[in-house]
């Protein structure tokens, strides 16, 4: 039972909506396919903070420079013990349960998370295509209470200028502030639905979408407030009613592919509004649930439950495997009673009192604590440098030996010699195969989404001039072919883009932008190729996008015509074109092949797949057969990760895949003799070697 004595003007009903909140929140991290739109309870605690956190302001609103320190201090106070205690716990309990492939990740975002920068981490991520089959970190959740605390920082500024021009231009300070605060939710709300028709990933996680959320609250503290008489009414029943069932529907009829947070977030941010303005207290309002004993509790306890449900959910699969329905109740008990702990001993603890000496206050307890986390992290990143830095000199000496059994020479024997050991310690580690790429990554070889940039790296200095066009499934073949270069005389200039596929077919992405500008990129690169300026062209394509008009399923059949007439636009110039089809896809089966080496005790058998369940489509591959042009030839190298019906997660001591889909460049340059011998046997009579 929660004795905390209540503060004067204490709102039960709030403190319901927080339930309600973490409520939604929980519900969806345990049980997604379920509560598909419960990620909305992040727009609720938003809205809430900025109603309490303005009315405070507006009350005792700052003009030195100590009520200011005072003001961030007392916020501090409030959010960085419980947090700090679960950043320590959850980088102690990734470095003891999670293997060291999962290090690095979750312990550069707690890091970023003690800072409150996890958004702004995550943004960086959003972007990148490549990262979109990592494992989601254990403090991921962190995300939201940095644009929380980013917001405490600049919000006490915001409201002391506005009070400031007011008094200064004997404005009416309150109404002053509340058309500034006005006017901050309609800019940024404008540019959360600009930015997430453009760049939905960037706009899920900034801070300057989702300000206007937070600024909601704020208008509601400074509109005038329902009277007492109407909270009692039925209107004012009604009205909050109709908040709760806005902030619900949205957390049941939303999903991910609902554009986030744009206007669709008025619904959850508009119900929490309306809840807290109308106040309603009738016999028919929702006073009732809000306030009752359960609401109370889970409302108390929002914080520190929000902090310790999903370190549970992300770390108990490395004890116990897959969730069950056991695990998930274990989550839930377990979530509790470390909330109620927490709750306790630290969120009410601190806040009442720790100044145990003279030397050491709060401030310094914070300090020394967020040090605590930073050092610990540091020493996990220093560790785990040092192990991979072993790794990658294991590797380079296998790498300059080569040998029978390495890479994809083991696909070669035929005694069993090169058999996969379990046992055995990988040449290439799990860790060092997740950042195992081409040099078309840290050369930014790229263009990127919405396709405005169009670089292009150039590799070997030989006279036959070599264009490599396509997307991530061209850029992965690039390790191979730069070692092809020396040997047969060639300079290779990358044509690479990420996800998009240089085509006739305009393909949808989740912004019209960037579907122009994919389609735009293709044009460019047949103006760059198409003309006689190579002696060979090498393309390949992942299709991971649909064709404008079809649902993916069924856009095999358009994106195929679409490369048809692209080919054929090349295939007038009389170049050589050799398509090399697309790799098995393992994502059909495993979400990440290296997560999944570094869990399994037996890799290829539980991070294996077989030729028809890693199947996927390969429209280029396809168009260029159809087209029987004696200029365009198909090279499939489906034997190369398949030597049976099985396609093992691991050949010859090295791991193939990067992520779910992506050859490691270790594999790829194991792979040089035998791509090499297909080359010129595809290529035969035509004059490119």
């Amino acid at each position: 039972m929660n004795t905390t004595k209540r503060p004067s003007g204490f709102r039960p009903d709030i403190q319901g909506l927080r339930a309600i909140a973490v409520g939604l929140v929980v519900v969806y991290h345990l049980l997604p396919a379920r509560l598909t739109g419960g990620f909305v309870g992040v727009d609720v605690f938003f809205v809430i903070s900025g109603f309490l956190i303005t009315s405070h302001l507006v009350k005792r609103p700052p003009r030195a420079p100590a009520e200011f320190g005072q003001f961030w201090i007392r916020r501090l106070k409030r959010l960085l013990p419980a947090s700090l205690l679960v950043l320590f716990s959850t980088i102690i309990a990734v470095r003891l349960l999670a293997p060291e492939a999962f290090w690095r990740a979750n312990v550069g975002e707690a890091l970023a998370s003690a800072f409150y920068g996890q958004n702004w981490m995550l943004i960086a991520t959003s972007v990148d295509y490549l990262a979109q089959d990592n494992a989601p970190t254990a403090v991921q959740h962190f995300w939201s209470l940095s644009v929380e605390e980013q917001f405490y920082l600049f919000w006490p500024l915001v409201i002391a200028a506005f009070w400031w021009f007011a008094v200064r231009n004997r404005m009416a300070a309150k109404r002053a502030v509340l058309i500034g605060v006005s006017a901050i939710v309609v800019l940024s709300a404008i540019y959360s639905v600009y930015l997430t028709s453009v760049e939905p990933g960037v706009a899920y996680f900034s801070t300057f979408t989702r300000a206007w959320e937070l600024a909601m609250g704020g208008v509601v503290a400074l509109v005038p407030q329902a009277s007492e008489k109407f909270r009692y009414s039925v209107q004012a029943s009604i009205l909050s009613w109709i908040g709760v069932a806005a902030m619900i529907a949205a957390g049941v009829f939303f999903t991910a592919a609902t554009p986030f947070p744009s206007l669709y977030a008025a619904i959850p941010v508009g119900g929490a509004a309306l809840v807290i303005w109308a106040g309603a207290l009738g016999r028919l309002s929702p006073f009732g649930m809000l306030s009752s004993k359960i609401s109370q509790f889970l409302g108390d306890h929002s914080y520190s439950i929000y902090l310790w449900h999903w370190p549970l959910i992300v770390l108990l699969p490395f004890v116990s495997g897959e969730l069950g329905a056991i695990d998930l109740v274990a989550i839930t008990v377990a979530t509790m009673l470390l909330a109620m702990l927490t709750k306790k001993y630290v969120e009410d603890g601190f806040r009442r009192t720790l100044d145990v000496s003279k030397f050491i206050t709060p401030l310094r307890f914070l300090a020394l604590g967020t040090a605590a986390v930073t050092l610990l992290a540091g020493g996990i990143l220093v560790n785990l440098n040092n192990r991979e830095q072993a790794s990658e000199t294991r590797l380079l000496q296998a790498l300059a030996q080569g040998g029978p059994c390495f890479g994809g020479a083991a696909l070669d024997e035929l005694d069993g010699s090169c058999k996969y050991n379990p046992e055995q310690e990988l040449i290439l580690s799990p860790a060092l195969a997740k950042t195992d790429k081409s040099d078309a990554y840290p050369d930014d070889c790229w263009s990127g989404e919405p396709f405005e940039k169009k670089p292009t790296c150039t590799y070997g200095s030989g006279k036959t001039k070599v264009a490599l066009v396509g997307n991530s499934h061209a850029g992965h073949w690039l390790p191979a072919l730069q070692q092809m270069a020396e040997a047969k005389d060639w300079t290779i200039t990358t044509y690479l883009v990420s996800r998009c596929n240089p085509t006739d077919a305009m393909l949808k992405f989740d912004a019209d932008i960037k579907s122009t500008g994919c389609h735009a990129y293709g044009e460019w690169v047949q103006q760059e190729t198409g003309h006689g300026q190579y002696d060979l062209i090498i393309t390949s394509e992942r299709q991971s996008v649909p064709v404008v008009g079809k649902k993916f399923s069924n856009t095999a059949k358009a994106a195929t015509a679409g490369y048809s007439s692209y080919l054929d636009r090349w295939d007038n110039q009389d170049t050589p074109i050799l398509v090399i089809r697309d790799t098995p896809y393992p994502g059909n089966t495993v979400k990440n092949v290296p997560d999944c080496v570094a869990v399994a005790a037996d890799a290829n058998a539980e991070c294996s797949g077989t030729r028809e369940s890693w199947e996927w489509m390969d429209p280029l591959a396809d168009a260029a057969k159809e087209l029987k042009s004696k200029t365009v030839k198909v090279l499939d190298p489906t034997d190369y990760f398949c030597p049976t019906d099985a396609c093992p997660a691991v050949i010859g001591e090295t791991i193939v895949y990067f992520d779910a889909s992506h050859i490691t460049a270790t594999y790829a340059r194991s792979l040089t003799p035998r791509l090499a011998k297909d080359i010129d046997t595809s290529l035969a009579g035509l004059g490119a070697r």
